[in-house]
C-alpha cells in the first residue's frame, strides 16, 4: 500500500465524488491534504472526515486563483509533494449550438487549470522531487457525441501531461494522466442529454461492466503518486472497467 506520510498533496474538485475519494485516500495513507472546490458547505462536509486536512473554495479557471490555491497550500503545510488535477465539468450539448461562452468554459475547467496549477506548483514540486496526476477520461482518447468541448480538453490534458513528462525528464518530476470511464459521482449520474439525442451514441461511452465507484479509481492515482511507481513517467492510465480495451 502506497505511504504518503510526511507529503503534502493538493487535490483539486476534493468536495465530491473522484476528488474526495482520492483526498480520503490519502490522507489515510499519511499525507497532508489540501483540497480546492468551489462549494465551500460540501469542502468543509468533505473534510470533517480528514484529520489535519485544510481546504480553500476557489473557481480555479483563472492564472491567479491557482496561484493563489497554491502557495495558500504551501504556506500551511509548508511544502507541494503532489498536485492531483481532478476538477472538471462535463455537459452535453448540440456542437452547431455551442456558444462561445460554452466553448471556452469546458476548456477553463477541464485543460486551463490544469495547466495553470501545474505551472504555479512545478517550483515546488521541482524541489520536493514531486509528481502530478492528471485525471483525463475516456473522452481523451476516443471521441463522444454531443462532447466537442469536453473531448477536446480532455485530448489536451493528455498531451499536456506528455509534454510535461518529456520536458523534466531529466528532473526528479513525473507527470502521468489517468483515464477514468463512467463512476457513481454527481456528474454522471445526474448528466443530462441535450434535446432529441441519439442514445445509441451516448451509450458507446458505457462499460458492459457498468459503473466504477471513484475509490476504485482513486487507488490508481494514489499509486502513480506513490513512489512505487517510480518508474513511471508520461503514462496514460486507462481505468474504465475495460471500455476501452477492443
Amino acid at each position: 500500500m502506497s505511504d504518503f506520510s510526511g507529503k503534502v498533496a493538493l487535490v483539486t474538485g476534493a468536495s465530491r465524488g473522484l476528488g474526495a475519494a482520492v483526498a480520503e485516500i490519502f490522507a489515510q495513507r499519511g499525507a497532508s491534504v489540501f483540497g480546492v472546490a468551489r462549494d465551500e458547505e460540501r469542502l468543509t462536509s468533505t473534510f470533517d472526515a480528514i484529520p489535519g486536512g485544510k481546504f480553500a473554495a476557489a473557481d480555479i479557471a483563472t492564472p491567479d486563483a491557482c496561484r493563489d490555491v497554491v502557495q495558500r497550500c504551501v504556506d500551511e503545510f509548508g511544502r507541494l509533494d503532489v498536485l492531483v488535477n481532478v476538477a472538471g465539468a462535463h455537459k452535453m450539448r448540440h456542437t452547431a449550438e455551442v456558444t462561445d461562452e460554452e466553448w471556452a468554459g469546458d476548456l477553463a475547467v477541464n485543460l486551463n487549470a490544469p495547466f495553470f496549477l501545474s505551472r504555479a506548483a512545478l517550483p515546488h514540486l521541482l524541489e520536493a522531487g514531486g509528481n502530478i496526476v492528471n485525471v483525463a477520461s475516456i473522452a481523451g482518447t476516443e471521441g463522444q457525441a454531443y462532447s466537442a468541448g469536453y473531448c477536446a480538453a480532455k485530448h489536451g490534458l493528455i498531451g499536456l501531461t506528455r509534454a510535461l513528462a518529456v520536458e523534466y525528464t531529466a528532473d526528479k518530476l513525473r507527470v502521468n494522466v489517468v483515464c477514468p470511464g463512467g463512476m457513481l459521482t454527481d456528474q454522471v449520474t445526474n448528466f443530462s442529454v441535450p434535446d432529441n439525442p441519439n442514445f445509441d451514441l451516448i451509450m458507446r461511452a458505457a462499460s458492459l461492466r457498468g459503473l466504477m465507484e471513484p475509490s476504485d479509481v482513486a487507488r490508481v492515482i494514489a499509486f502513480l503518486a506513490s513512489d512505487d511507481a517510480s518508474a513511471i513517467n508520461g503514462a496514460v492510465y486507462m481505468a474504465d472497467n475495460g471500455k476501452t480495451a477492443g
